[in-house]
C-alpha cells in the first residue's frame, strides 16, 4: 500500500484525488489530507470520504515516513517553497502543483534539499507530457523527417479569459504577484515549457528578447493588487545536443485587444509539422515537398487512455516512485523549466539577454549572457 498526503482540500486538491482514486487499480492507497479551511475540508470529505482529514498539514506528515510516501502540494503558488520544504523535510517524496515555486532561487534550494533528502522533487506541470499526437511529432523530430529544424513558433493569444478575472474569479490571489509570482507566464508558461523542453532536450535556452503588458479593461479590480501582465513574448535561441541551435518564437495573452488564435509549429529543411499540444485539437499537419509543390498530410491522432490529463501528474509521479518508465518532470528537470521563465521575467525587465544551462542533469546555472 502506498500512503498518499495532499495539501490543499480545494478544486486542484479535488482533481488530484479523482487520480489517487484510479491509481488504487495499480496497488491500494491510503488517502490524507489537510487544509486549514473546515468549509473546504468538509466538502473534500464529502466527495471523498475514504480520506482521512487534518485541519494541520505539519500535524498531518508528522507520522514517521515511508520510503515510498508522496505529499501533493496544491495550494496557491506563494506557498509552495515552505509547504514543499516541509514535506521534503518529513522524508516523504513530493510532487508540487505549478508553478513549482516562485523563483528559480526557491527552485534551487528545494532541489539541494530534495538530493540531500534522497527524495524526488515533482512539478504537476507535466499534465501534457505523453499525448498521443504530441509524441506523433516528437517521432517526426527522432527520425529527422523535418530535416534541421530552424525554428519554432508557438503562440497562444486569448482575448479575455484572465485567471482572477474572466476564469476563477473567485481566486484573486491569481491577480497579485506576490502571491502568485507572475501572470500568463506564470499560469501556462509551466506547461508550455515543459512542453516545449520535453520535445527540444536543450543543454541551454538563451531569452534574447523579451516583453510583458497588462492590456486595460473595463472590468479591471480597482479593489485589490492588480500588478501581473496579461501578454508576454519572448524570443528564444536554444541549445540543442551536438552544437545544434533552434530559434523560437513564444507568446501568450490571457487579455488582448488584437485578434486571438494559436498557432504552434515546428519548421525544418525537409518538413514542418503543427498542431495543438491542448484541447484544441487532435490534428496533426504536416507538410513536405512533393514534385515542388507543398504535399500536406492530415492526420487526427485521438488519445486513448482511461488517465486524463489532470490525472497524469500523480500517475507519473507514482511510476517514477515505483521504479516504473514514466513521464514525470522531476528535480533537475522541474527546476530548469521553472528557471526558464524567470530568465523571461528578467529579460523584460531588464532588457538584457539571459541564459539558463542544464550543464548536466546534476547541475544548473543561470546567468545573463555576455
Amino acid at each position: 500500500m502506498i500512503r498518499i498526503y495532499i495539501i490543499g482540500a480545494g478544486v486542484i486538491g479535488r482533481y488530484h484525488a479523482e487520480a489517487v482514486r484510479k491509481l488504487s487499480v495499480e496497488e491500494p492507497v491510503l488517502l490524507k489530507v489537510a487544509d486549514p479551511n473546515q468549509q473546504t475540508l468538509s466538502v473534500f470529505q464529502e466527495a471523498f470520504p475514504e480520506a482521512e482529514a487534518y485541519a494541520d498539514a505539519g500535524v498531518m506528515l508528522s507520522e514517521a515516513a515511508k520510503e515510498d510516501d508522496i505529499v501533493i502540494i496544491g495550494t496557491p503558488p506563494f506557498t509552495h517553497f515552505e509547504l514543499s520544504r516541509m514535506a521534503l523535510k518529513s522524508g516523504r517524496h513530493v510532487l508540487c502543483e505549478k508553478p513549482l515555486v516562485m523563483n528559480g532561487k526557491e527552485a534551487e534550494e528545494l532541489l539541494e534539499l530534495a538530493k540531500r533528502q534522497n527524495r524526488m522533487l515533482g512539478c504537476c506541470s507535466d499534465r501534457f507530457l505523453g499525448l498521443s499526437k504530441t509524441e506523433e511529432v516528437k517521432q517526426l523530430l527522432l527520425s529527422q523527417t523535418l530535416g534541421n529544424l530552424y525554428k519554432v513558433t508557438f503562440v497562444y493569444r486569448n482575448q479575455r479569459s484572465r485567471a482572477g478575472v474572466e476564469y476563477q474569479p473567485e481566486s484573486k490571489w491569481f491577480l497579485d504577484r506576490v502571491k502568485s509570482g507572475g501572470g500568463i507566464l506564470m499560469d501556462w508558461g509551466p506547461y508550455d515549457f515543459t512542453v516545449l523542453n520535453d520535445l527540444l532536450n536543450p543543454e541551454a535556452i538563451e531569452v534574447v528578447a523579451a516583453w510583458t503588458s497588462q492590456p486595460v479593461t473595463e472590468i479591471d479590480p480597482a479593489d485589490i493588487t492588480y500588478d501581473v501582465e496579461g501578454h508576454v513574448g519572448a524570443m528564444l535561441q536554444y541549445c540543442l545536443p551536438e552544437g545544434k541551435k533552434v530559434w523560437v518564437q513564444y507568446e501568450r495573452a490571457s487579455c488582448t485587444h488584437g485578434e486571438p488564435y494559436h498557432h504552434v509549429e515546428l519548421e525544418g529543411t525537409m518538413g514542418a509539422v503543427k498542431w495543438s499540444p491542448y484541447f484544441e485539437t487532435d490534428e496533426v499537419v504536416f507538410k513536405q515537398d512533393k514534385e515542388g509543390q507543398v504535399n500536406t498530410q492530415e492526420s487526427l491522432i485521438a488519445h486513448n487512455s482511461p488517465y486524463t490529463v489532470m490525472d497524469h501528474p500523480i500517475y507519473y509521479f507514482y511510476r517514477k516512485v515505483r521504479g516504473l518508465d514514466s513521464r514525470a518532470t522531476i528535480n533537475e528537470q522541474a527546476v530548469f523549466n521553472l528557471q526558464c521563465l524567470q530568465a523571461i521575467y528578467d529579460c523584460a525587465e531588464t532588457g538584457l539577454s539571459q541564459t539558463v544551462s542544464m550543464l548536466s542533469r546534476n547541475e544548473l546555472v543561470s546567468f545573463p549572457c555576455k
